[in-house]
């Protein structure tokens, strides 16, 4: 296919899986510089794509101008006014299965990534469980690519460049010599979060430490609640949930030393920027292809196979069996600290 095409990606949710997207299509402009991406995902992920050259947002707005069979058909024409030449189809859902039918109207290929279902059952299979490395979803999506007619090698790393701190952003953090130190301790699903009790631990001792500045990632009420509880107990804490926009969340994150985070989107939103990120797993595992882009395999703490040898119970986190609601309890916080140390050390 001609290099000066115009393609359309399309992948909606969830913030991890999008931030994934990144280093791929970065790396496909930088074998393809003449491309046009224009990428369809949802408003507020729209600055996980600030810094890409030659790439273009179109919103999708599932809940209301494009919910529905109809609004589908709205979609797709006013992407079809944009003149795509090809569809990279990140997602494989639904939605994009219909788009899929309206593009084959104009014969515009389409190419869907393939999630690989049959070999993740077989990695969280109950008996005969199949527990080998899969394909990391990074690659899958540089395949959808190969199938377009534009084949390139995802470099181990390959990352965004580090964003200017505005004074928005100073004037919640304020200037401070010391390391910057991200923690996301919330994910989707209780089976990917480290039990709050040893993550305070964890907090405490670090805040004990005097030498790094830590800053505080998530969402919703009760994790909010739990993050401004750390903030007023800990005087080097400070919780940036509801504080700054997600725009300069992503600020923030560039200029981390270290992030420290659950199997969930923030550590996929800093490894987007080669942010050295510290990732803790219970009933998921690195296995099913969603290890952060750029990192040492080593910078994973998983929970014990050997005592709970079902792992990984689920892809996502949201089912396990009796028995696994600990898993994490098996990640000891010193272990936690002590990769920590290491990393910021090395900084």
């Amino acid at each position: 296919m001609d290099n000066n095409k115009h393609l359309l990606v399309i992948r909606l949710s969830a913030m991890g899986d999008v931030a994934m997207t990144v280093p791929v299509i970065k790396s496909l402009l930088d074998s393809y510089p003449s491309l046009k991406i224009t990428v369809l995902t949802k408003d507020f992920l729209t600055p996980i794509f600030s810094g890409l050259e030659n790439v273009s947002i179109h919103i999708a707005d599932v809940k209301a101008r494009h919910k529905g069979i109809k609004g589908l058909w709205k979609l797709y024409n006013e992407l079809q006014s944009l003149k795509i030449d090809a569809v990279a189809d990140l997602h494989h859902v639904l939605r994009s299965n219909i788009l899929k039918q309206f593009f084959r109207l104009d014969g515009v290929p389409f190419v869907q990534v393939d999630k690989g279902r049959k070999e993740k059952k077989a990695l969280i299979a109950k008996k005969n469980k199949i527990f080998i490395a899969l394909k990391t979803t990074q690659q899958r999506y540089v395949d959808v690519f190969a199938q377009l007619g534009f084949p390139f090698t995802l470099p181990v790393a390959n990352f965004l460049s580090k964003r200017k701190l505005p004074n928005s952003i100073l004037g919640v953090t304020g200037n401070n010599s010391r390391k910057w130190l991200g923690i996301a301790p919330f994910a989707a699903f209780s089976g990917k979060v480290y039990p709050l009790q040893l993550m305070g631990q964890v907090i405490q001792e670090l805040n004990n430490t005097n030498k790094c500045k830590i800053f505080l990632f998530g969402g919703g009420i009760k994790e909010v609640n739990q993050l401004e509880e750390w903030t007023k107990a800990y005087n080097d804490c400070l919780n940036i949930a509801g504080s700054l926009s997600f725009d300069d969340q992503l600020a923030l994150i560039s200029n981390l030393d270290l992030m420290l985070s659950m199997d969930s989107g923030n550590a996929h939103l800093a490894a987007m920027f080669g942010i050295p990120t510290i990732t803790l797993w219970g009933v998921t595992h690195p296995y099913a292809g969603f290890y952060p882009y750029g990192q040492e395999p080593n910078n994973a703490l998983l929970s014990d196979r050997s005592v709970y040898p079902l792992i990984p119970t689920s892809i996502y986190g949201n089912k396990f069996p009796k028995g696994y609601e600990n898993v994490m309890e098996t990640i000891d916080p010193y272990a936690v600290l002590d990769k920590v140390n290491l990393l910021l050390n090395k900084k």
